[in-house]
Parts: structure tokens; sequence; C-alpha cells
């Protein structure tokens, strides 16, 4: 994230090209299916036609690299400071009304997180070349290394399932641009190296945002550690952005293409503002809107499953579920005949008991999410002032272990393909497991371990 969007959360220009256009070509990346690397490479000389003009940020000289890196640090931290003073003060959250809002957030930016890291991936055939340590070390933390607790993808996914929130429902296509973005990155990294060492250089700075994200997502009782990982391994002095910095030094060319080098590398870190940025999608919420958009999603599933007993204003609940553009309206008659006390604990509503409670006659209807929106609306300023207990970092549900867990036949299939091969040929076999789509499964897993190991054998 660069430090426009850091700071002003404001997105650059999109260029659209179809309802859905985004969303089926981060399919197409992400499947590893045929044509990949020919979409990845038009869609990536688009997006960067896009950016072309956008004002630069980075010190005219790369040598200032570092001391701009720990400028923006130090004013990331003083304004972080700042908040801190403010809820000290008693001011309210800066970014999350209630815990609905937060997880509506994480859905939202579930497509990018889902695939972190993926622009480094193309880089792995240089495992050999000690310009490119820095790169690979980003790219195999983000990997947590081969370990599943330290899997960035494994944990964003443990925190979406610990809250029911994993569905793409409600997703909008430009919600799927910086993640088709880093995949088609990762894909073309050899024709587009520079662009991809100025993207890894404006990712891995420390945004406010990531700052404030955890402190009040550990208020609302959702785990942080996905986002508190990344402000430990993202500093400017040891972490990441350092390493981001140091990078471009490493590759820059001594010759006569250092200025075209270093210009593509600026463009490169402007490809972090395409597409709408964490601040903005904080900013797009609104609960009621919320509601009435998942509850007109479900309409079509329950127009015909309700009964006729019960009727307001005159309509059977199949009757209000019918036609598209009645939710809004089917609330307000819930909320007038007291099926909905707005502003009360929303256990004291009629329709909450239908949804939640032993009994419930509506069990299993709306998801974890889904309730949260609801419950959140009909609480309002009930529960605006209440503090949840804080989560505990990197602690979320556990499951028992099971003792002989079955075994995996990726895993096992990978093993015996690399069964008589020389060192050099199993990594070679073992980075096409360590793509987007499968470094968080156990073969992947296994593969980022294993190619870990043998790298540090040959060099």
């Amino acid at each position: 994230m660069t430090l426009f969007t850091a700071l002003s959360g404001q997105p650059a220009s999109i260029s659209h090209a179809g309802p859905g256009h985004y969303q089926r070509l981060y399919q197409q990346l992400y499947g590893e299916a045929q044509g990949a690397q020919d979409a990845a490479r038009d869609f990536l000389q688009a997006q960067l036609a896009q950016v072309e003009d956008a004002p630069n940020e980075l010190p005219d000289e790369p040598e200032q690299l570092h001391a701009w890196v720990e400028q923006r640090c130090a004013e990331v931290a003083q304004a972080y400071a700042e908040y801190l003073e403010q809820r000290q003060q008693g001011r309210p959250r800066r970014y999350f009304h209630n815990k609905a809002h937060a997880l509506y957030v994480l859905q939202r930016v579930a497509p990018t997180k889902q695939v972190d890291g993926a622009w480094l991936y193309g880089l792995l055939r240089y495992w050999q070349d000690p310009r490119f340590d820095g790169l690979l070390t980003t790219y195999l933390e983000e990997l947590g290394d081969g370990e599943a607790a330290q899997n960035h993808v494994v944990i964003y996914r443990k925190l979406l399932n610990q809250h029911d929130a994993d569905s793409d429902a409600g997703l909008e296509d430009p919600h799927y641009l910086q993640g088709a973005l880093q995949m088609a990155l990762g894909l073309c990294g050899e024709e587009f190296l520079p662009e991809v060492i100025g993207y890894n250089l404006g990712y891995e700075q420390l945004p406010l945002h990531l700052l404030i994200t955890s402190y009040e997502l550990s208020e609302l009782g959702i785990d942080p550690y996905y986002f508190t990982l990344h402000v430990t391994i993202d500093n400017a002095s040891s972490g990441h952005a350092c390493k981001a910095a140091q990078s471009v030094l490493n590759l820059l060319p001594l010759g006569e293409g250092r200025a075209d080098f270093y210009r593509r590398v600026a463009q490169g870190y402007r490809l972090n503002d395409l597409g709408p940025g964490t601040t903005a999608i904080i900013k797009d919420f609104n609960l009621h809107d919320e509601l009435v958009a998942l509850l007109e999603r479900k309409r079509s599933y329950g127009q015909h499953m309700h009964s006729d007993y019960c009727r307001f204003e005159g309509k059977t609940v199949n009757q209000w579920l019918a036609l598209p553009g009645q939710i809004g309206a089917f609330l307000q008659a819930l909320e007038d005949k007291g099926w909905i006390r707005r502003n009360q604990d929303p256990a004291e509503s009629r329709f909450w008991q239908l949804i939640e409670g032993a009994g419930a006659a509506m069990f299993g209807v709306f998801s974890g999410y889904e309730k949260q929106v609801l419950h959140d609306w009909i609480a309002g300023d009930w529960i605006s002032d209440r503090r949840v207990p804080p989560a505990r970092p990197g602690r979320g549900k556990s499951l028992p272990q099971d003792p002989h867990p079955p075994a995996d036949p990726d895993t096992q299939a990978l093993v015996d393909s690399l069964r008589g091969l020389p060192d050099e040929q199993q990594l070679q076999t073992l980075i096409a497991w360590m793509s987007a789509r499968r470094h968080c499964t156990p073969a992947g897993l296994y593969a980022t371990r294993r190619f870990i190991q043998l790298r540090a054998r040959l060099r």
C-alpha cells in the first residue's frame, strides 16, 4: 500500500473491462488455467498504462530509498501515537462501528489476502542468485516457511472460518483486482521484474491502517494475529520493508539501463493504488444497506419456505419475499409489529429469537456473519459503547489433534516424484507447489519446507 492510499484511503482510477472481468481473471489465474500467462501479461500491460501518469512518490535517487522508508515509518508511528492518545481521551473507534463492520471488511479484502505474497512467486527460479535473497526470504515468510501455523493464507482462512464469514457473497468485481494483479505479477516475474520489485516495495511498507485495524479488531473480540504478524515483519529496520528497499538497490543495473529500470520500479510501485484500498472499503460500509443486501441475496431461497400464518401489513412472508426491492419495507413492517425492537438487546426481539438460540425455528438459515449484521443492526445504540473482551493474538478455536492423520495423496505423490532426482531437479519440481493456489495445502507446505532445506544445502 503506497503512502497516498495508506494515509488517505483514496484509490486511483480503475479500468473496468466489463462486469465480472476481474473476478473471472482472478479465477483463471488462481486455477492455473490454460492461457493464464498470456492473460496475466495483457492484464499487467493494461494496468500499468493506468498508472503511467500517476504522481511518483519515490525519491529521485534509489540510494535515498532506505532513508525514505525510515521517514515513512516514522510518520506512520507518529500518526498511530496520535490515534492512541485520542482513544485514551475517550474518542470512539476510528474504523469499525461494530463487529459486523469489521467482518464486512475482512470479507471484502479476502481475495487479496488469500493470495498473500503471490507477486513474488515467479522469483523462486532465482534461488541461486544472492541479489534475490531479500525477496525470496519475504516470499518464504509469507508462506510461513512451510508451517501451517505461520502461513499467511492459512491464518487468514482460519480467521474467516472462526466467524463463519468465508463466503464471497456480496463481493464486487473491484475487490478481485489487487489479488488478480498480484498473481499476474507472480506469473510474469521475469518479464516484469522491475515492476514486481516496485510493487513489493509499495506493498511491504507499514501502513497506518494495519496498526489501527489490529487495535480495533482486538477490541471487538476478533483475533488480530494476521494483522499483528504483518506489523512485526514489515518493519523498516530489518523486516520486509527494509528488504524491499535493499532489493531495489541489489538489482539496479550498473550501466545505462539504470534510469529505465528505476522508472519501471516506480510504475510497479504505483500499481498498489489500483482498486479499492482497505480504508476505502471501511468507508463504504452502511449497516442498514448491508442488511438489506444480504437479505435480498437470500430472498429467492426463502420466498416459498414460509407458512401463511403470519401477516405483516396484510402480506405473508412469502409475499414479502416474492419480488425484489421489498426487503427494506419488510424490515420496517417487522419493526412496526414489534417483532424487531431496535436499540435494545436483540434477545428481546422475537425475530432474533427465531434465528438464534436452542430450538430456534430458523436455526442454520443465516451464516455467522449474516447473524452478526442483523444483531448489530437491531442492537444499534444499545451496544455501541459496550466493550468486548480482547481477543488473544494467535489463539483461535482449536480442534483436537488427530494422532493418526490421514495421508495426503498430493503430498505422497510429490514425495514419490522427488525420489531419485538430483537436488536441483527437485527444486524445480517443488516450485510448482509453491504457487498461490497450492502453497497452503499439505503438499504445498511440504514443498516449501523441502525447498528451504535444499536451497540451504546447495548454497
